[in-house]
């Protein structure tokens, strides 16, 4: 029985650790090709060796304008051709209207929604060659968001807009183009973030149904199950979608008391 990403080479940002590197860790195990995006190096080259001749590593700040044509170039070097983009990497800043900053919202917006729409329009002559997908990595923030979270939603908002905009316009074209919205998904930078806000170390252990309702948070490895589907020939010909991955509704709910 073959691979559902067999023979197809796909690039992961932000693909070091957590999200992207459980959805790397899925493609190879699918039998595709990862090109490993990030900024972390030692994460990196750990991340690639352990992945072995399936991977390549490629850092890049996503910031710096240049990056999304040093990316493409890695991937079609290292294997020659582009099957899949996903838009993994995200920077997340804490702050509302009264703290947020000229400076950290253009860092946000950069890296969220810009460094995203110049990726695909530098993959997107390969990916017609080989009619290929796009995942967009966004979040249920798009839609209002948390109010310490305000740039960090706004530009998942811009990143849900910018999947259906272009799966509109280049659907002719043969690239799919489609976008996630992960709830709350316990990553090593989850943990460490509400640590460092003053939980106690094991506190996604004790959290209450009303927070998760299936008992345990969402992984990293959940979410990588569900990238698959969109990266591979399975989800043909659907294009433009939004879909939320999360345990409860965004709209709400009214939990069953256990």
């Amino acid at each position: 029985m073959s691979k559902r990403l067999e023979g197809k080479s796909i690039i992961v940002t932000g693909g070091t650790s957590g999200i992207g590197a459980a959805i790397a860790r899925a493609i190879v195990k699918e039998g595709g090709q990862v090109l490993v995006h990030g900024i972390n190096e030692s994460e990196g080259h750990a991340l690639v060796a352990s992945l072995g001749p399936y991977a390549s590593l490629c850092i890049a700040d996503l910031e710096h304008e240049g990056s999304p044509e040093v990316i493409v170039a890695a991937a079609l070097a290292a294997f020659g051709k582009i099957d899949g983009l996903v838009n993994n990497a995200a920077t997340i800043e804490r702050s509302n209207l009264k703290a947020i900053t000229p400076a950290g919202f253009d860092n946000t917006i950069a890296v969220n929604t810009k460094a995203p729409l110049f990726l695909i329009q530098a993959a997107h002559p390969h990916l017609v060659k080989t009619k290929g997908s796009v995942l967009n990595i966004g979040s249920i923030n798009a839609y209002a968001g948390e109010s310490t979270l305000l740039a960090y939603s706004m530009s998942k908002g811009s990143l849900q807009t910018m999947t259906r905009n272009l799966a509109n316009a280049l659907g002719v074209t043969g690239v799919r183009i489609n976008l996630i919205n992960p709830g709350w998904i316990l990553t090593e930078r989850e943990d460490r973030d509400q640590v460092a806000r003053g939980l106690e170390v094991g506190w996604h252990k004790n959290l209450d149904r009303n927070a998760i309702p299936l008992g345990a948070m969402s992984t990293p490895e959940n979410l990588a199950y569900a990238a698959i589907y969109w990266l591979s020939d399975e989800s043909y010909p659907f294009t433009g979608s939004v879909v939320e991955l999360e345990q409860f509704s965004i709209i709400g709910r009214n939990p069953e008391k256990l």
